[in-house]
């Protein structure tokens, strides 16, 4: 494995590549938009005339809704229609139920109309994360530039991981590579992905009939590209203004002599203007009516590994998280050094406390919170977790030493070792299998204002504690 390269801070400076390019918006606009388009497209094909709702097969009453294929339930009802035939039931759109928090890795790749390449880079890397308890979201873009160690590879460009994984064959191509990419150096756990391309965002700003921006100052860019190597000068007015998909994808892509900051400023600009008009009430009947020209627009522009009783549930959420509750966040230069590698690239060396600080704050688990804050030590012995404890400190014997001692406090720690590097300032709790009652007594122990959800019910221990520089252990 190549080593990181080491960062010397430089002067911030303008870059001419956005922090969050128009790929990520039509992600997240993917993510609702589609949600009604798919399901709308497979009533059209399955159900001869229009119904007046929707039901979705396999849903769970507690949990997040099961899967049916693809296929949607009609059932038979007493009345009828088309000359006796039996009419379908009524059919209601179920939202999500589950409790967890849901995270979502949205990829923009660049590829442009006509393009017959394999694979491809990221243009954007986004992470959308719902909670559904709190009913908060959560939007955190990635820079392309941001300089990770890609698993399997050597260190690269994080736009590298999407490339990487289709060119040389990865398990479930360059989505699945470039999702373990962002858990290994972000410490996050994706649960789906996202990924499409340029067609995709114009057809989905389109298909919700445009949107309304406020532009603070004009827009005056000639040397705006046109997809095909070439330039399309684009102009516009400072003050409210109705975009349709190409000038919306224009508002968010141009450079217009500013920093990525303010692009990215711009584009999550955009990216609310969707949100608020596609929860808007009279959004549905018009994607229904055009949901088959808008699947037939998707169908070679959008991959996701979310099925569509998923889509839909997580899509009917949206109206339920008040605009209020959305966090946009971006890794920006307060989080990275600029640098530049001894063979030329420019690259954005990850400040790595910081960004984990920012981690903790956007990323709280519900578990962890819904337990109550009085410690029973019943429930945590019910809870029977398996704590492994490592240590990240760099102090010899210290994860030794704490083990024993959280061995005598009545945890059940079943491994202690070295951790994956040994520069941690602060200590890092990370509940694989869902031990609210361990996992919060542990937080206060440690004083760890948040822990991290690892999602992985396989894991081999429930709780593991990484100890970092500000832990010492107890004396009696």
């Amino acid at each position: 494995m190549t080593p990181p390269p080491r960062p010397t801070p430089r002067p911030n400076r303008r870059r001419r590549e956005p922090l969050l390019p128009s790929w990520g918006i039509g992600a997240l606009i993917g993510l609702f938009v589609l949600a009604t388009g798919l399901a709308a497209y497979l009533v059209f094909t399955s159900v001869r005339d229009f119904v007046a709702g929707w039901q979705i097969t396999g849903q769970s009453a507690g949990g997040p809704p099961a899967s049916s294929g693809g296929q949607v339930q009609t059932g038979t009802g007493a009345g009828s229609n088309n000359g006796g035939a039996p009419a379908p039931n009524p059919i209601v759109p179920q939202k999500w139920t589950g409790a967890d928090r849901v995270t979502i890795l949205l990829l923009g790749i660049d590829r442009r109309s006509g393009d017959t390449d394999r694979a491809f880079r990221t243009d954007s890397i986004m992470i959308l994360s719902l909670d559904p308890v709190a009913k908060s979201a959560v939007i955190l873009s990635i820079p392309r530039d941001l300089w990770v160690e890609i698993p399997g590879f050597d260190n690269a460009k994080i736009t590298e991981a999407n490339f990487k994984g289709d060119a040389f064959n990865y398990p479930g191509g360059g989505p699945a590579l470039a999702v373990r990419t962002v858990e290994h150096n972000l410490g996050v756990t994706i649960n789906y992905y996202v990924r499409l391309d340029f067609t995709a965002f114009e057809a989905l700003i389109d298909a919700i009939g445009g949107i309304e921006v406020d532009n603070p100052t004009a827009i005056d860019d000639p040397w705006y590209p046109d997809g095909s190597y070439g330039y399309e000068p684009f102009y516009l007015p400072a003050g409210r203004q109705h975009l349709n998909g190409h000038d919306a994808l224009r508002y968010a892509r141009t450079r217009h002599d500013s920093s990525d900051v303010a692009r990215a400023g711009r584009q999550q600009q955009v990216v609310m203007a969707v949100r608020d008009k596609v929860v808007s009430l009279d959004m549905l009947p018009q994607l229904l009516l055009k949901a088959p020209t808008l699947y037939q627009a998707l169908n070679e522009s959008i991959q996701t590994d979310l099925t569509l009783d998923q889509i839909v549930a997580l899509a009917l959420l949206a109206p339920d998280i008040p605009r209020e509750n959305v966090t946009q966040a971006v890794i920006d230069y307060q989080y990275v050094l600029e640098y530049t590698t001894p063979d030329g690239l420019q690259v954005l060396v990850p400040q790595r406390d910081k960004i984990r600080e920012l981690r903790d704050e956007l990323f709280r688990p519900a578990a962890a919170l819904a337990a109550p804050a009085q410690d029973d030590p019943a429930l945590r012995q019910g809870e029977a977790a398996k704590v492994e404890v490592l240590n990240g400190a760099g102090v010899e014997g210290l994860a030794r030493a704490t083990a024993e001692w959280l061995q005598g406090q009545g945890v059940n720690v079943v491994n202690f070792d070295t951790a994956d590097r040994s520069d941690y300032t602060g200590t890092v709790i990370v509940d694989y299998t869902g031990k609210p009652y361990t996992t919060r007594w542990l937080a206060r122990t440690f004083n760890v204002a948040s822990v991290v959800n690892g999602a992985d019910p396989n894991s081999s221990v429930d709780v593991r504690v990484i100890l970092g520089q500000d832990w010492q252990v107890p004396q009696p």
